[in-house]
């Protein structure tokens, strides 16, 4: 007991060493209890302001609970009766059609427009009242080029018999407010859009009861109504009643399911980080003891055991733990507390994340344990102490460099393990197209295999340090005394600046990874959609014959919005020899040279640009399933039409414009295809949103007064996936930074500790000379080099286990190794390793030399 007052007391004395020692855990305790408050903020966020049935709507009549995405049937008198109910003050029928306007596609969703129902309302002209009128968003408006006033020709498409249904004119009168604009949507009353899909069709009724009305008296009236209306048909389940806030709540809670989903993911980075801490409190607590060293020893002389030293050094370990998990709570509370009233200076509304009491209780329990047993390792280590330790120096200890037996037997077989997981998944990696491939126990394998490769990394790290060292501290060495003093500082030292490079490797190892990952992800998918959207726009004609009008050609090569305009033709009833004669395949003429996203368009065998007359190029699965390849000839059939062609291309996918075969124009023309192309495609002839909107303007012109012609804008596909590609990198990184943040807590710890242990040191290099601002550059280096080591070390692990990752998942993922984001993230984090050294070299360089070298 008096061993553990003694500590108890030293710890008392020096508490802000107690919040330096357990810094990476006060940082990893702050990010878990903020990540639980995001959590209750976005949940109650979601939950509060969710724009789905209108708050006013006290009933709703539509589908139940478990089939909400169904629609249900309504006749035009089952309105009018449930506005007869007694105590209904408004009605609103949630309908909805789709058509197309000049090419177009347009979502047409039915609202009220004026009343406590309205989701929308006009800011510009007036909401429609009558037949014949819409209101448009204002992103609708500017695509499609739609001013108030003006006049549009809604395709509703073919009927029944697959007759065309006759068009409809209607008058834009008000451009509207809506929740999301994509800019294809429009607004009209119940009855006109239930007129434009020609059915009873709706999502849901809603209904508003007047004040003091009763509500089980119109729920009973609504549900003889319903009980009265059309049978059901197969497949559907009738209309139930149900109250307005039942059906918010669950449209809000499945809303709120996937944020679940998403805080689960981000949970496993989380413990990345927390078992980060973890490796950077270890290494903080040698250092510590290290200093201590004396102090322990003499405390061995006067009597002391081992197990009582052993048992208080873990006891201040807890201590520690406890004191920064408390303190980490409650500045990520005072944080989340903050956030809403300073998200409402910009107009931003969120819910406030209460106090969530069991989530806090639980974080500060989980950083006393993850520095129990960080600190358990060093104080066995310490509690071995001999008292003849007293007669040396902190400096002495703490500068050995080997590594026990033990220690060297364990990081041995951890690195085999790691080489023998890789080598068995790298011996059975699937082939480019293998068939009934099952990723996941190579999955795991490449898990397993990285995991002993850190753990093996931990164990032989000292050992590491001076090779490394030597290799990436060379060019500093050529820079003078202070350079070689740096690494000569960090090499003194290697179990320090392995335990602290360590963590900055796990950080720098997963961004790497995920940065590798996404390039790859974009190079295949650039491939995919250069045949899914191989141009910003495409105009193609439909029905028989589908042919565009020659003028339309001539008129897009003339506009100055287009370039690229590529015609193709397409036939739709070709045979392939060889096969099923009911199987008809699709052929196009389209040329593969003539757009730049088509020569993204990967093959796995031959050349596109050899196709020509009398040679052709398969998609994948038509070269599968005929069991074609390069050099194969085969014989393509369209109504008694033949044409013998070679094959010197099989794509890796389906060819471009959902084509299965890509041949020469002379062979589609004998083949029977008319003269004239099928449609066209085209780019923005400027980039950007201003450039895109003016391409399809252009082309929305060309398409004017004609029927039978459609347009797509395909650009939007490619711009959607960037987008989500992008967002998700950037928010794994974010969270893989967390680990990284941990890392540069750790360096800058691990300098600022290694200023106290140095004193001497730094005194002694003034005193023989040395300037202040050497002794900071000296110091600062040092902290930098703890970063380049680390980066090295990440991105020789992160990149080749991204690659074997890759490659274990069987998605054929190209490697893509993007050279200057790697370059960029090696920067960033010795730069972040060189600000963490920043203050405690400055701090360093502040001690007069006969103050340091009169320390012990």
């Amino acid at each position: 007991m008096k061993v553990l007052g003694t500590q108890l007391a030293g710890v008392a004395r020096r508490p802000a060493r107690l919040l330096l020692t357990g810094l990476a855990v006060l940082v990893a305790a702050f990010v878990v209890y903020a990540t639980v408050l995001a959590q209750e903020i976005t949940e109650k966020t979601t939950i509060e302001s969710f724009s789905g049935t209108p708050v006013a709507a006290d009933l709703v009549v539509g589908p139940s609970s478990g089939d909400q995405f169904s629609d249900v049937e309504f006749r035009a008198d089952d309105i009018a009766k449930f506005r007869a109910i007694p105590g209904v003050a408004e009605v609103a029928g949630r309908a909805r059609a789709g058509a197309e306007v000049n090419g177009d596609y347009l979502d047409l969703l039915a609202d009220p427009g004026s009343g406590a129902l309205a989701t929308v309302h006009a800011t510009k002209g007036t909401y429609p009242t009558k037949p014949g009128e819409i209101a448009v968003s204002p992103r609708t408006a500017d695509r499609m080029g739609l001013s108030i006033g003006s006049t549009v020709t809604i395709h509703t498409g073919r009927d029944d018999t697959n007759k065309p249904i006759k068009p409809m004119k209607f008058t834009v009168t008000g451009i509207v407010d809506a929740e999301s604009d994509f800019g294809g949507t429009a607004y009209a009353p119940q009855s006109t859009v239930s007129a434009i899909q020609n059915s009873n069709f709706m999502r849901h009724v809603e209904l508003r009861l007047e004040p003091g009305a009763d509500t089980a008296a119109v729920t009973a009236a609504a549900d003889r109504i319903v009980a009265a209306g059309p049978k059901p048909q197969e497949g559907m389940s009738r209309a139930v009643v149900r109250s307005g806030a039942e059906v918010r709540r669950a449209e809000a809670e499945e809303a709120a399911a996937g944020i679940k989903d998403l805080f689960l993911a981000m949970g496993m980075f989380v413990a990345i980080a927390v078992g980060a801490a973890g490796l950077v409190a270890t290494s903080t607590f040698r250092i510590v003891f290290a200093q201590r060293m004396r102090q322990l020893a003499l405390l061995r002389a006067v009597g002391a055991g081992r197990g009582s030293l052993w048992r208080a050094l873990a006891v201040e370990g807890a201590l520690t733990g406890f004191v920064a998990g408390t303190v980490g709570v409650l500045g990520a509370l005072a944080f989340g507390q903050a956030v809403p009233p300073l998200l409402r200076a910009f107009d931003i509304t969120v819910s406030s994340p209460g106090v969530p009491v069991l989530p806090a209780v639980a974080v500060v329990l989980l950083s006393t344990v993850i520095t129990v047993l960080a600190v358990l390792a060093p104080a066995l280590s310490a509690s071995k102490v001999s008292p003849l330790e007293a007669l040396r120096s902190a400096s002495t200890t703490a500068g050995r460099a080997g590594i026990g037996k033990v220690r060297a037997v364990f990081g041995l077989l951890f690195a085999a393990g790691a080489g023998l997981l890789a080598a068995y998944v790298v011996t059975n990696l699937p082939g480019r197209d293998t068939k009934d491939y099952n990723a996941e126990p190579m999955m795991f394998a490449v898990l397993g295999s990285a995991g002993l490769a850190f753990l093996a990394l931990i164990a032989l790290g000292p050992l590491l340090v001076r090779p490394v060292l030597a290799t990436v501290g060379w060019p500093l060495r050529r820079l003078g005394p202070v350079g070689k003093l740096a690494v000569g500082g960090v090499g003194g030292a290697p179990r320090r600046a392995a335990a602290v490079s360590v963590v900055v490797a796990l950080g720098v190892a997963l961004i790497a990874g995920v940065v590798v990952t996404g390039a790859s992800a974009r190079v295949l998918a650039d491939r995919e959609l250069a045949s899914s959207a191989p141009a910003d726009f495409e105009l193609a004609a439909s029905g028989d014959p589908a042919d565009l009008p020659a003028t339309v050609l001539a008129q897009a090569k003339a506009s100055p919005d287009l370039t690229h305009v590529t015609p193709y033709r397409r036939l739709s009833n070709v045979v392939l020899s060889g096969g099923d004669a009911n199987w008809k395949l699709r052929a196009s003429d389209l040329s593969m040279t003539a757009l730049p996203e088509l020569k993204k368009i990967d093959v796995t065998g031959g050349s596109l640009a050899a196709i020509g007359p009398g040679k052709a190029a398969m998609s994948k699965w038509i070269a599968e399933d005929y069991g074609l390849k390069v050099g194969d000839t085969a014989t393509l059939t369209a109504d008694q039409r033949k044409v013998q062609v070679e094959v010197v291309a099989t794509l890796s996918d389906t060819g471009p414009l959902q084509s299965d075969i890509i041949a020469d124009p002379a062979d589609l023309t004998k083949l029977g295809a008319a003269a004239t192309p099928t449609g066209l495609l085209a780019d923005a002839a400027k980039p950007g949103e201003e450039g895109r909107t003016a391409g399809q303007k252009a082309m929305r012109q060309l398409v004017a007064g004609k029927t039978g012609i459609s347009v797509a804008v395909l650009a939007d596909q490619r711009d959607e996936f960037d987008t989500m590609l992008t967002t998700m990198l950037a928010v794994v990184i974010g969270l893989v930074g967390l680990t990284v943040l941990i890392a540069v807590v750790g360096v800058g710890t691990t300098t600022a500790l290694s200023v106290v242990e140095r004193a001497r040191e730094s005194g002694l290099l003034r005193a023989v000379g040395l300037t202040r601002g050497g002794l900071r550059t000296m110091l600062t280096t040092e902290s930098s080099l703890y970063g380049v080591i680390g980066a090295t070390v990440g991105l020789l692990l992160g990149v080749p286990y991204a690659w074997l990752m890759m490659k274990a998942l069987g998605a054929n993922l190209p490697l893509k190794l993007p050279v200057g984001q790697l370059a960029l993230v090696f920067l960033a984090l010795v730069a972040f390793t060189a600000l963490a050294g920043v203050l405690p070299a400055r701090r360093g360089a502040k001690v007069s030399p006969v103050a340091a070298l009169a320390t012990d």
